[in-house]
Parts: C-alpha cells; sequence; structure tokens
C-alpha cells in the first residue's frame, strides 16, 4: 500500500497548511518539527518541492520563504573561508570596541537597491538593520507583505515582519539609528538625506543628488580611501555628528576601481579614457524598460550617464586637501553608455593613454598594466579590514573572453571588478575590457563598504550614545 501524499512529501503538505491563514501560527512549530527529521538528500528534494509549490503566491511565496529560511537553518554548512572571514571580522570587532550591532536602517527599502541593501546586510557582523524606511503607501505594512520581492534569495527572515516607516527622522523607529542607507530615487534623495543627516545620522547614499557637493566625497574604499576625512568638515557633522558619503555611478565605479591600479602606479598613470559600457538593464531598476525596448535590442543612450562619468571620474581620481577641498584629477574621460540585455554586470571597453609613457612601445605598456594589476594590494580586506571587503578588489583574467557577466560579476561576492583583454591600442596607447555588479560593488555593497569604512575610521557614533551627545563630542 503506497504511503500517504503527506508522509511521502511532508513539506508540501505542510505548506499546504501554511497557506491557510487560519493556521499560519501553528505552521511554523510544524514546520521546524517535520524539517529536523528529513535527512540531507531528502531535505534538497523537500526544499525544491516548497519552492515549486509556492510559485502561484507572491505574498505567500515571500511569508513561507522566511519560516523556510528558519527551518534551514540547522542544515547549512560554513566554508572555511567564511569561518576566517568570521574571525577576522571579530578580532577587528574588539578593536574597534564594538560590544554591539550597531542599528541601521534603510530607506527605499522597497526599490531595486533599497532590496539588495536588505539582502546584503542580512548577518552582517557590524550592522543591524532595525528599520527599513518606503513610501507612505508602504508604511505601517509589514516588509514581507509590502515588497515585491527580485532579488535571488529570499527575504531575511529577521527583516521580514519589520514594520515599514515613512522616510523621516521623526518617525520613532529611526531613533536609535547610528547609520542610514539610502536607495532612494534623485527626485526625492536630496532633501530627505540632508534632513537625516540634520539629525545626526551617518547617511550612505546611492542617488547622485550631493555627488558634486564640494564637502561630499564620492567614496570608493579601493580607490580613494582618504576622500572619507572629508566629512568632518561638513557643517552638519560638526553640529550633530551627522554627514552624508556617497557613492559613486554604478558604470563609473567600475571604471576606476578596474583603473586604479593604472592610475596609482607611478610608472603608468593615466591622461586620458575613452570608453564605452554595455550595462545591464537592472541598473535601470524596476520595472525598468519593456520587453519591447530592450529584448534584441542594444539602447545607445542612458539619460546623464556619460556626463556622470566624466565628471565624477575626476573627483574621485583627484585629491582631498583639507584646505582646498577635492582637487580634480588632471585627465580626460569620454564615455559613450549603453543599455544591454543582460540582467546584472556593466561590461566596459576601454582604451587609455598612459600618461608616463616613456620610450615604452605599446607592447611593454600593455605587459605594465597586466602587472599592476596583479600587483594592486587588496585594500578593502587586507588594508582595513572592511567584512564585506573581497579577497580581491581588482584581478585580472588572461582568458581572450573574459571578463563575461554572467561569469564573472559575482567574484568577490559581488564586491571584485574583473579586467581582461588588455592589449596595445592603435590609436591611444592601451585597450582593455572590465567588468563589475552595478547593483553590489556599484551600489548597495559600495555604499556598506563605505559605512564600515567610516567603523573603522572612528565617524560613527557609538552605540548608546546619543545623536545630540556624539554631536557636542565632535565640536569639543
Amino acid at each position: 500500500m503506497p504511503a500517504p501524499r503527506w508522509a511521502r512529501r511532508p513539506a508540501v503538505a505542510i505548506l499546504e497548511l501554511a497557506l491557510r491563514p487560519q493556521l499560519n501560527v501553528a505552521f511554523s512549530a510544524c514546520f521546524m518539527f517535520v524539517t529536523i527529521g528529513i535527512g540531507t538528500t531528502t531535505f534538497r528534494e523537500q526544499k525544491l518541492d516548497v519552492h515549486r509549490a509556492l510559485q502561484a503566491s507572491q505574498p505567500a511565496w515571500n511569508v513561507a520563504n522566511v519560516r523556510f529560511r528558519v527551518a534551514c537553518a540547522p542544515f547549512r554548512k560554513t566554508s572555511s573561508t567564511t569561518r576566517s572571514r568570521r574571525a577576522g571580522t571579530a578580532a577587528l570587532h574588539a578593536r574597534l570596541n564594538l560590544t554591539e550591532r550597531i542599528p541601521v536602517a534603510v530607506l527605499g527599502a522597497t526599490g531595486s537597491v533599497g532590496q539588495r541593501f536588505v539582502q546584503l546586510l542580512e548577518g552582517h557582523p557590524w550592522f543591524e538593520v532595525v528599520a527599513l524606511g518606503a513610501s507612505s503607501r508602504s508604511a505601517g505594512h509589514k516588509y514581507g507583505e509590502q515588497v515585491s520581492w527580485k532579488q535571488a534569495t529570499p527575504i531575511p527572515a529577521d527583516m521580514a515582519d519589520i514594520e515599514i516607516s515613512e522616510c523621516d527622522p521623526n518617525e520613532a523607529a529611526y531613533r536609535d539609528v547610528r547609520i542610514v542607507f539610502s536607495g532612494l530615487d534623485n527626485q526625492i534623495a536630496g532633501e530627505i538625506e540632508t534632513r537625516f543627516a540634520q539629525a545626526g545620522k551617518a547617511v550612505f547614499s546611492n542617488a547622485k543628488n550631493h555627488r558634486m557637493d564640494p564637502d561630499v566625497p564620492i567614496l570608493i574604499p579601493p580607490v580613494n580611501a582618504s576622500h572619507i576625512e572629508a566629512v568632518r568638515t561638513q557643517a552638519v557633522y560638526r553640529q550633530s555628528g551627522g554627514f552624508i558619503v556617497t557613492n559613486a555611478n554604478c558604470s563609473t565605479t567600475a571604471m576606476t576601481i578596474g583603473l586604479a591600479p593604472i592610475w596609482k602606479s607611478p610608472e603608468l598613470g593615466i591622461e586620458t579614457i575613452v570608453v564605452s559600457t554595455m550595462q545591464a538593464i537592472s541598473g535601470a531598476g524596476y520595472p525598468g524598460l519593456s520587453g519591447m525596448d530592450i529584448l534584441d535590442n542594444v539602447v545607445p543612450y542612458i539619460g546623464a550617464e556619460e556626463g556622470k562619468m566624466e565628471t565624477e571620474s575626476l573627483k574621485i581620481y583627484g585629491e582631498y586637501q583639507p584646505t582646498r577641498g577635492f582637487v580634480p584629477a588632471e585627465i580626460n574621460v569620454s564615455a559613450m553608455c549603453n543599455r544591454v540585455h543582460v540582467l546584472d554586470g556593466h561590461t566596459e571597453a576601454v582604451s587609455i593613454k598612459v600618461r608616463n609613457r616613456g620610450n615604452r612601445s605599446k607592447e611593454e605598456l600593455a605587459q605594465m598594466v597586466i602587472r599592476a594589476i596583479q600587483e594592486y594590494p587588496s585594500t578593502s580586506r587586507d588594508v582595513f579590514g572592511l567584512p564585506s571587503g573581497p579577497e580581491r578588489d581588482v584581478v585580472y583574467n588572461q582568458a581572450p573572453d573574459r571578463p563575461q557577466p554572467r561569469l564573472d560579476r559575482n567574484l568577490g561576492r559581488g564586491f571584485t571588478v574583473t579586467v581582461g583583454r588588455v592589449r596595445p591600442c592603435n590609436v591611444l596607447d592601451v585597450k582593455l575590457a572590465l567588468c563589475g555588479h552595478n547593483t553590489i560593488v556599484g551600489a548597495a555593497g559600495g555604499s556598506i563598504l563605505n559605512a564600515e569604512l567610516a567603523v573603522v575610521k572612528k565617524l560613527i557614533a557609538s552605540v548608546g550614545v546619543g545623536a545630540t551627545e556624539h554631536g557636542a563630542a565632535v565640536r569639543r
């Protein structure tokens, strides 16, 4: 006699109960009980069954995914690399005198970049998400019930039940927050970010609004970590302890990290950059371009993108001088930006004119560029000890057909930029291809690295110290 359906596929049977609202309370306990008794191989089959069964309902998918992750926790394996990273992070945590995780908030949490923030901050060793901000339409609802989740991993269990607040620093949810990650749209980001900084919060923004402010750095730790000192000159920092730091446009981030070994090399340097981008559709946010616009197509226009690459890179590669502010780099940049039918990962074709060419041949210059990339220090991880930092910030791939976004965008968990196809250029000196993940290192992940650097530099108010007290300490 065949076994009953609930015995053959217990996870699906429990799931069917979970999708009935009146049984949701019993579901969590029953689901944990059943999964604990499932062997490893069978457990993977059960998980696959659950994911198939959940396709029909987005709200149920969100809620059940969260509960399923809780049930999965005892079965997860931790790699030696992860264990090593956690040990190093714990040591730095102790040196920084972090007795508990720093409370943080994400603004624009239901949007594309906001979702990536939520995903990347899950289990962060230094930061704990305690508040999620969105529009007044979403305020008052639980995050897991309101968000249209588009990431490849389930909603973090510890954030799904957070009640969404409006993006107003006077809301009670932000009272203890020290760090604010902003994934807000450019149309509304500027004023809201300013108000949070005035309230004593350290704001790390993805928006363009404050990038070119004279006292706000466009910060990329592997490239220009020293620029973070500019926040100490911000009036709002002296008044309240709050400040604003921005990251660059996503295509600019990939380019400046990929070319940093050349720019910083005393034997090379850069005089001119000519770049053509092939940018992923996720860079346009959600829902982004329609299928009719992007399928079987390349769009040779992305609003204001080329101007951003041509101006932001000068500030990033420039110097910060306390008495003069930001002195832009003496470099010529010409950009042409294209949207292509790729989900994630910006690819860029770059030609450069070397500043310190001397009598070297172009073949020699190309080999020097490769060596500069291979020898470039791992700044994020090895120099500053940032917990999100990759093993290498930039790598060289010698394969003739790399980098490719599908194969290389997730290197270093999306924080590493890959450079390849370095060769002589008939017009300038050297040409190459590079690729970086536009929503991780180029957006949310970049802001998280910036916040980690601010903690290392002791620019963040300590847990338990109010914004007013911190501001008074700064003024002293």
